[in-house]
């Protein structure tokens, strides 16, 4: 059993809010998290790899820009253990205020950063330590958006409602990359000199609005529950460990597959059709716009269908795709025809993709206590999401140097993360049916 403690802190006792404004504001922090996140990731094959890498050849650059990506993702875990230990002792809204500020307000100082050409080395220096304050704050915000939306879900509905909080991520790419396509028609010298520097300023106003709903969301029920009945763990971080080691790494394994692949086709694959391919940068962006709209409709879908079907033959069903379309993928992009690439991505995306992330958030919440659940499953989908989506670029651009251009490599990592997803996915306990308290 877990130490429990007593304190004296005040929960929210707002009134029950409705299900129509919990959902919002779960998705509306969630698509800021998404959006301030994807928003470097968009900009680092685009952007940085020219005005705060510029000392490198082109490859080089990207390479080491994608390792500054890998660092926001490497300190999610980090938010997910802080954060986490906030919203399961002291309540889930209050914590969740807190992660979007520090979220937004990475963003925007991102934004404001002078260049190398500027500053010199201060310039990545500084650029690397607030992708690493996003990160952070990324790590708590998405549990806490998640178990809003959860714990308030009727038992047969935690699937459809996890997977609305999950619109976030498509939300989160369709804004990125539309503002990156809306400064599409700005010439390459003025785009570099300021106008990459917009999107980043967007966030503080989404950040701002993000706020304002969230400060006004009632606490959880099943949270209430556990508070008044002194079920607080005093370290859950350790109560993890010693007592739920398996449901995290089981939630751990659940994360490699979707988010390997999905970084693959809409962060590596824009270099990889710019640079390697020698296309213009509209056919990789307006294919993963496109995939995004898609997901749009797919996410929830796949949410509804765990509901009645469960999450485990879903999940499979995604492992599987992936492990078939890892090497078709990489053909229909080198065909070099912007019809086909655009059917590759959204393919890949609203199958392999949405198909298991629409359900972790749902599934990954159910394999813990209430009174360890943000905890648990923030750290299962962040250090899943540092140890593949942090990386996967990174190696990537990595493996296509050393093989001399090909991609055989990289289709091969997306077999084996698929593999460790599928064997998690098989080892998981069906909980689709299961109450939560």
């Amino acid at each position: 059993m877990p130490n429990l403690v007593s304190h004296s802190t005040v929960i929210n006792r707002a009134p029950s809010s409705s299900a129509t404004t919990i959902l919002f504001a779960s998705l509306l922090g969630s698509v800021i998290e998404w959006y301030d996140f994807l928003l470097y990731g968009t900009a680092t094959a685009l952007v940085f790899n020219k005005l705060f890498f510029p000392s490198f050849d082109p490859m080089i650059g990207t390479i080491v820009a994608f390792g500054v990506y890998a660092a926001g993702f490497i300190a999610r875990p980090v938010g997910a253990i802080v954060f986490g230990h906030f919203g399961d002792r002291f309540g889930r809204t209050t914590t969740l205020a807190l992660t979007v500020v520090i979220m937004g307000g990475g963003t925007f100082l991102i934004g404001c950063l002078p260049t190398y050409g500027q500053i010199g080395v201060a310039a990545p220096i500084l650029l690397v330590l607030l992708r690493v304050v996003q990160g952070i704050g990324f790590g708590g915000e998405w549990g806490g958006a998640v178990l809003l939306a959860i714990e308030h879900a009727p038992v047969h509905r935690r699937g459809l409602f996890g997977s609305i909080v999950q619109l976030g991520w498509p939300l989160g790419i369709v804004t990125s990359v539309s503002a990156f396509a809306l400064l599409a028609p700005i010439n390459s010298e003025r785009f570099l000199s300021w106008g990459w520097r917009i999107p980043f300023w967007f966030s503080f106003i989404l950040m701002g609005l993000a706020l304002f709903i969230r400060l006004r969301v009632a606490e959880t029920p099943a949270f209430k529950t556990a508070f008044s009945e002194r079920r607080i763990a005093r370290i859950p971080v350790l109560a993890i460990i010693r007592d739920q080691r398996h449901s995290f790494l089981l939630a751990t394994g659940l994360k490699l597959s979707e988010i390997g692949l999905v970084v693959v086709v809409t962060v590596f694959a824009i270099g990889y059709v710019t640079a390697h391919l020698g296309l213009p940068k509209e056919v990789i962006l307006n294919s993963v716009l496109m995939a995004a709209v898609v997901e749009l409709f797919t996410i929830p879908m796949f949410g509804w269908l765990s509901d009645r079907l469960g999450r485990r033959t879903i999940f499979i069903a995604g492992c599987v795709f992936t492990i078939a379309f890892a090497f078709p993928l990489f053909a229909l992009l080198d065909t070099r025809n912007p019809l086909t690439i655009a059917i590759a991505v959204v393919v890949a995306v609203n199958l392999g993709h949405a198909s298991m992330f629409a359900l972790e958030s749902a599934w990954m919440s159910e394999l813990f206590p209430t009174h360890l659940r943000y905890t648990g499953a923030s750290m299962g989908f962040q250090f899943g999401g540092a140890l593949a989506g942090g990386f996967v670029p990174f190696v990537a651009a990595i493996l296509m140097r050393e093989s001399g251009g090909k991609t055989w490599p990289i289709s091969i990592m997306i077999i084996a993360l698929a593999g460790v997803t599928l064997a998690a996915a098989l080892a998981a306990p069906e909980t689709y049916n299961k109450r939560i308290d």
